[in-house]
């Protein structure tokens, strides 16, 4: 599993005109079960993405796919870890 840590390098209003496809992005991969919760920073300095992904090729994959990240509005910190607790609604996402 991974946190996807966005960091926004552009103005606010960049940062809103590419929204609409930030969003599209988004409800891609998590129509195909890679994310399972995303949301702003407050303040809205950047944002987070919870994913599911096999590997960082997989996840650099998903990245380069994202507007903020391709028109270069935003840089990506990526955390890999393992969980070895979570609530019990979210077994079936873990396997």
């Amino acid at each position: 599993m991974f946190i996807l840590i966005l960091k926004y390098t552009s103005t606010l209003s960049e940062i809103d005109n590419a929204l609409p496809a930030h969003i599209e992005y988004l409800n891609k991969y998590y129509a195909l079960g890679k994310f399972i919760c995303s949301g702003p920073q407050n303040p809205r300095v950047g944002g987070v993405i919870v994913c599911i992904a096999k590997d960082r090729a997989e996840v650099a994959n998903i990245i380069a796919e994202d507007p903020f990240y391709a028109k270069k509005l935003a840089d990506y910190e990526i955390i890999e870890f393992l969980p070895t607790m979570y609530a019990d609604e979210l077994k079936p996402l873990l396997g």
